[in-house]
């Protein structure tokens, strides 16, 4: 069994894979690291092998305490990765996207694949159904727009997000809505065409916090899919312990 551990700046994320099958999954403050993984080794005794991907920071100790009794990998740039990368500055590409175009490879191989991630920021990768990754793009996400407007400006108040209910805004909360949240479905839905002009055949990959939020409201068609990044990272940790 492999365990898998996502590390946010504020959140930590654990998941254990039988194979290719999701266990078991949960989320914890980052402080609790220790505990959980206590909990989850006590009640899968037979785990093996770990893989960390961590865009915030895990101390060493608990790194430590993860290779007392497991096999781990530490995602990074010098990972072996199941795809040839092509992007110009391997060391700055975020785990979390070396991650999604793994998840990628292993859902939908030999295809053109772009992957958009809705979360802090709105991330899109794509891989060539040669198995390239190419690169992508990165915006800002939801969240971060509404968070914007009210910072940048005097008057803007900070919102939650809401579905817009019309692309004209009769209040300047309805603007603000409308301006986020078709802001971002246009862009999405934008985005997907440019590639969908260039490369024939393409599957669109949706995940990240706000995927069920926006994929309602996209009129492309796409594989909404929460737990995406999990499985790419358990893909990337079978690809690295396969004898």
């Amino acid at each position: 069994m492999n365990l898998i551990i996502d590390v946010g700046n504020t959140f930590v994320k654990f998941a254990v894979f039988q194979a290719d099958d999701l266990v078991f999954q949960s989320s914890v403050d980052v402080f609790q690291f220790e505990k959980e993984f206590q909990v989850i080794q006590k009640k899968y005794s037979n785990l093996i092998h770990c893989i960390v991907s961590s865009v915030g920071n895990l101390d060493k100790e608990s790194i430590n305490v993860l290779q007392e009794s497991l096999k781990v990998v530490i995602l990074n740039s010098e990972t072996k990765l199941p795809f040839l990368n092509l992007y110009k500055t391997p060391k700055t590409l975020g785990v979390d996207r070396l991650a999604l175009v793994s998840a990628a490879v292993k859902e939908f191989p030999n295809k053109n694949a772009l992957i958009i991630d809705a979360g802090t920021c709105i991330t899109y990768d794509y891989i060539s159904n040669k198995n390239t990754y190419l690169g992508g793009a990165i915006s800002p996400g939801i969240r971060m727009r509404y968070k914007s407007l009210n910072n940048l400006t005097a008057n803007l108040p900070l919102l939650e997000t809401n579905v817009a209910n019309s692309i004209i805004g009769d209040s300047t909360e309805n603007a603000i809505h409308s301006g986020v949240v078709f802001g971002v479905l246009n862009e999405i839905e934008g985005t997907i065409s440019q590639y969908q002009q260039k490369y024939s055949d393409l599957t669109v990959i949706l995940t990240g916090g706000d995927a069920n939020f926006l994929s309602k409201q996209l009129k492309s068609s796409i594989f909404a899919n929460s737990n995406f990044l999990l499985q790419g990272l358990n893909y990337i940790l079978q690809y690295n312990t396969t004898e």
